[in-house]
């Protein structure tokens, strides 16, 4: 499960932040978060591909594009593989919603977006990327099933 989504500047500055999990109760639970998350982080080459980090009992991948740096965080016995491809799917939204000038200025003007696209690929905690997956993975199990029922009465 996802934890949260973290879209800070080169500060350490909120841009866009979704939490799922309520580990973190008060605003300034989540503000400390965030502060410790970066502060861990800001000294790490994380530009070129994601990076995976131990943090408070939190499994946190993370990526940094020019003045941006995402954050995914799951529960320590979450999937790595799956919070990556969280941050991917974010990365390459973000991305495409800003026409390729991925910085704090673009992704403030375009904010709404951002947080339109943070509850379209999570909800509730739940990546609606993997649950796709598994829904076209469990379409093709029944229609592979039913090809071969299908088979058995024609012959």
């Amino acid at each position: 499960m996802v934890e949260n989504i973290l879209l800070l500047d080169s500060e350490g500055k909120r841009v866009a932040v979704k939490y799922y999990s309520d580990d973190w109760p008060t605003l300034n639970a989540k503000l400390a978060f965030e502060k410790s998350v970066f502060t861990k982080t800001q000294k790490t080459n994380a530009r070129t591909e994601a990076e995976i980090s131990m943090f408070e009992n939190n499994i946190v991948v993370y990526k940094f594009i020019q003045d941006l740096h995402f954050f995914v965080t799951g529960g320590d016995n979450e999937n790595e593989l799956i919070l990556a491809t969280v941050l991917q799917g974010f990365y390459d939204a973000v991305a495409l919603l800003l026409r390729g000038n991925v910085d704090k200025r673009e992704a403030l003007e375009n904010l709404d977006l951002i947080l339109l696209c943070l509850d379209e690929i999570v909800d509730g905690g739940y990546a609606l990327v993997m649950l796709h997956i598994i829904f076209y993975k469990n379409t093709i199990l029944v229609m592979v099933k039913m090809e071969n029922r299908n088979s058995k009465f024609k012959n």
